[in-house]
């Protein structure tokens, strides 16, 4: 830079380009270079309008793109830019020793702090350590670790707040503040799937030493970090009483925060547990308890969670106007979650309402920007909804392990997504495991996280895998508990689904209708794919797929056999368009006589095989066995079932071949236009001296031909 201020002393000019994120030091360098262009009594200029020519210093927003690009000659131009466009001086983080000269007179141990917290940003580390208290020690450590907010997000772990977790950990210090270090590092943690074990152990020291202290404050916080840390999903029952514990504590340590996060987490666990009444009791008491103290984040919380119970009782107007008072009153106050609450109250309300194919592109991209939240799930579920069973279907076996391996609050639900795609026809070893993974949660709600999204009874998708599994009992006993819990809560949209899918449709209907929601698909029955003729075309509307194709014989066998699915047609009947050609009688493949001088050789053949054995003429009783068994694959080749004799037919032969041959050819064509179609087909299209299709999964539940 200061190259570059010599040059345009001696009137040379030239520019240089900066690059690098918000706080990276960027304005620092730009007012150094005007303090520096002045002291060479250079004028300096911030923005390319201004007149002026000769030597001087030209400050640029390097988003400008016409200011760049203007002619300057004569002087020093100075760009600073956020996106790399082009060549430039990228801006590193700062060492920590970098960072140590920065901030003289702070504790080593406070620096390193502050260093890996920002990663060596100079903005926001200046910044940080300017909240430092004056004169802070050594706790100073213990403090940032304590009170710095977490970057990390599910599945992804913030190491540089993990690393001074462990840092802080390693310190001696009081028991009440390593009892909250340690549980803030096992809820860290939870983002690290090696360290359940470790998670337990940091969360059993926390609780011991918090007891151990008689200080009801530390023992709330470790309670509510241990809800964190060890968040398993059957343990709804002791995250309730646990609840209960933190605002007893909380109340009585004066803490109304605390207070607060243990009234939410009784709300939480109420709705897992199907109780809606108590849930809603507990859900105004945290509303009052954030009036009362002026916390406004908790009134934007408990709106989104109304918003919530609305949905699940039909009240749709209600939840439409609550969701957009959540996106206004979240912005207004800063919540950071508030875009996503609205979106998935807004996506919800979207799927009742029939539109569940507007939400497959958001929540991929969520999906891609949130790793491990298990979003594409959810994408699967909109899928299937939408009608496009077969996409959604070949979704089953690429999330089906890494669901079944999961945890966490969002894990239930996705459980119950992937249960109700699978349901349309997924492999049945698929649909058992979902079951058997299901089972032990039965009798409650499907309840995501913090209750920001509820998606019905347990058992209303147990009953839908138990039905694709052919457990027809077993599936109309959970459909009938399902039934009675919605009945009992109210919750009108989960009682038309779940009356749908057990085959009451004329009620489904009924209550569909009186909410202004479409009719419930219920099951795959609303998955329905199509092969019609169109002048001398055919069409394929395959879910997403559609495909226009030129009238070939393959597509006439094909339709006769997607007609009768599961039903035997033999080759004749095929190509002939169906049943009654008449054709000469077929001829045995062996007559009679044949026959019998075969048998007549075997009968002769055994006598020398034991003469043979008797003699020990081993080469012998070699060459006869082989020309026995030969005599005998001949036989069998000629020998039908029962013993009855297999005829040979010329036509039927050629028919078998020229099916198959026009069949193949078929789904060889339709490969690149419909993969998917293509991939059910050639599963479910059996050929031989019958044909037959026997629908196998990833396809519809039917056929219009």
């Amino acid at each position: 830079m200061h190259r570059l201020l010599d040059r345009a002393v001696a009137g040379a000019g030239g520019s240089l380009t900066v690059i690098g994120p918000p706080g990276s030091g960027k304005t620092a360098l730009a007012d150094a270079a005007a303090e520096a262009a002045r002291q060479r009594g250079l004028p300096v200029i911030r923005t390319v309008s201004a007149s002026g020519t000769g030597p001087r210093l030209v400050i640029l927003d390097g988003d400008d793109r016409a200011a760049v690009t203007a002619d300057l000659d004569g002087a020093a131009v100075l760009v600073t830019k956020v996106q790399p466009r082009e060549h430039g001086l990228y801006l590193a983080p700062l060492t920590e020793a970098e960072l140590a000269e920065l901030l003289p007179g702070l504790p080593r141990a406070t620096v390193h702090a502050v260093w890996l917290l920002t990663a060596g940003w100079p903005g926001p580390a200046l910044e940080l350590a300017a909240a430092v208290p004056g004169g802070a020690d050594e706790d100073a450590v213990v403090d940032f670790a304590l009170t710095s907010p977490s970057r990390g997000e599910f599945l992804r772990l913030d190491t540089a707040l993990v690393r001074l977790l462990e840092e802080a950990a390693s310190r001696e210090q009081p028991p009440a503040r390593r009892a909250r270090v340690l549980v803030r590092l096992a809820a860290e943690l939870l983002a690290d799937p090696s360290a359940p074990a470790r998670r337990r152990e940091l969360v059993d020291e926390a609780v011991r030493l918090a007891r151990g202290t008689g200080d009801p404050r530390t023992l709330a916080e470790v309670l509510d970090g241990r809800l964190h840390a060890l968040w398993d999903p059957a343990a709804a029952g002791e995250r309730l009483s646990t609840a209960s514990q933190i605002v007893e504590l909380a109340r009585r340590a004066g803490d109304a925060a605390l207070e607060r996060r243990g009234l939410f987490w009784r709300f939480t666990a109420l709705a897992e547990l199907s109780d809606l009444d108590a849930a809603e009791a507990a859900l105004v008491s945290y509303a009052r308890a954030g009036e009362r103290d002026g916390d406004p984040e908790a009134a934007v919380v408990a709106l989104s969670r109304q918003a919530v119970l609305a949905l699940v009782r039909g009240r749709l107007a209600l939840a439409e106007t609550l969701a957009a008072e959540v996106a206004e009153q979240g912005r207004r106050v800063g919540l950071a979650d508030a875009d996503r609450l609205t979106a998935s109250l807004r996506g919800r309300l979207a799927s009742l309402r029939g539109d569940a194919a507007g939400q497959v592109e958001p929540l991929r991209a969520l999906a891609r920007r949130l790793p491990g939240h298990f979003f594409e799930v959810t994408a699967a579920r909109a899928l299937a909804e939408s009608g496009r069973g077969a996409e959604a279907l070949l979704e089953v076996d690429r999330l089906l392990p890494a669901v079944l391996a999961g945890a966490g609050p969002r894990w239930i639900g996705a459980v119950a997504d992937l249960a109700l795609v699978a349901s349309f026809g997924a492999a049945p070893a698929a649909v058992q495991a979902l079951y058997d993974t299901l089972r032990p949660y039965a009798g409650r709600l499907v309840v995501w996280g913090g209750a920001n999204t509820v998606t019905g009874p347990v058992d209303d998708y147990l009953g839908r895998l138990a039905a694709a599994l052919g457990r027809h009992d077993e599936a109309r006993d959970h459909f009938d508990r399902a039934i009675a819990q919605e009945e009992r809560l109210g919750a009108l949209p989960w009682l038309a689904a779940t009356l749908a899918a057990r085959g009451d449709r004329a009620r489904a209907r009924s209550i569909a209708e009186e909410l202004g929601l479409p009719e419930p698909g219920g099951s795959p029955a609303a998955s329905v794919w199509r092969l019609t003729r169109d002048g001398d075309d055919w069409i394929l509307d395959a879910g997403a797929e559609q495909a226009r194709l030129r009238d070939v014989r393959g597509l006439h066998y094909l339709r006769t056999l997607l007609a009768a699915p599961g039903r035997e047609i033999t080759a004749l009947d095929l190509v002939a368009g169906g049943a009654g050609l008449v054709t000469p009688e077929a001829e045995p493949v062996l007559d009679s006589t044949a026959r019998s001088a075969y048998r007549s050789r075997l009968a002769d053949l055994a006598q020398r095989m034991d003469a043979a054995d008797r003699t020990g003429d081993v080469d012998l009783a070699v060459n006869l066995a082989a020309e026995r068994n030969a005599l005998v694959a001949e036989l069998k080749r000629a020998t039908g079932l029962g013993g009855r004799t297999r005829r040979h037919s010329a036509e039927a032969e050629r028919a078998r071949v020229n099916a198959t041959r026009a069949l193949r050819a078929l789904l060889a064509r339709l490969e690149p236009v419909a993969p998917v179609a293509a991939a059910h087909l050639r599963t479910s299209v059996h050929t031989g001296g019958h044909f037959r299709y026997q629908p196998a999964a990833g396809g519809p539940a039917r056929w219009q031909v």
